[in-house]
């Protein structure tokens, strides 16, 4: 069984920096990737970053430039780090996995099957 849990959260000012980690245990498939999903109050959930078995990463637009997702090579422990935080970066940040499949050969990520408990991430001054 999968199992994930995020530590690292906390509260920083406008412009400062965070680094979330995730310890990851359980994971066997090949075809596997993993990430950052976070949620605000009153919004809906946003993909944040992953990464996937080969190591490829993407990031949605609005964390670009600003955030790096890793993994340890025991792929043991994910990693998010974050620099430039706004107020609007506030939320719970959950570590999540899936697995993958091929079509013609491409590999795409199926929606993800597991998830941590959160790590909350507040920006303010």
């Amino acid at each position: 069984e999968v199992q994930l849990v995020e530590s690292g959260g906390g509260s920083v000012q406008p412009g400062g920096s965070l680094r979330l980690s995730c310890a990851v245990s359980g994971v066997t498939d090949s075809t596997y990737y993993i990430g950052y999903i976070r949620q605000s109050p009153g919004k809906e959930r946003e993909g944040v970053a992953t990464i996937d078995h080969n190591g490829v990463t993407h990031y949605t637009d609005f964390v670009k430039g600003r955030f790096a997702i890793a993994q340890d090579n025991a792929k043991t422990t994910l990693y998010l780090q974050m620099n430039s935080l706004q107020p609007n970066d506030t939320a719970m940040y959950y570590c999540a996995s899936g697995v993958g499949s091929y079509c013609a050969g491409y590999w795409y990520p199926l929606p993800f099957s597991w998830w941590g408990p959160g790590a909350q991430v507040t920006v303010s001054s």
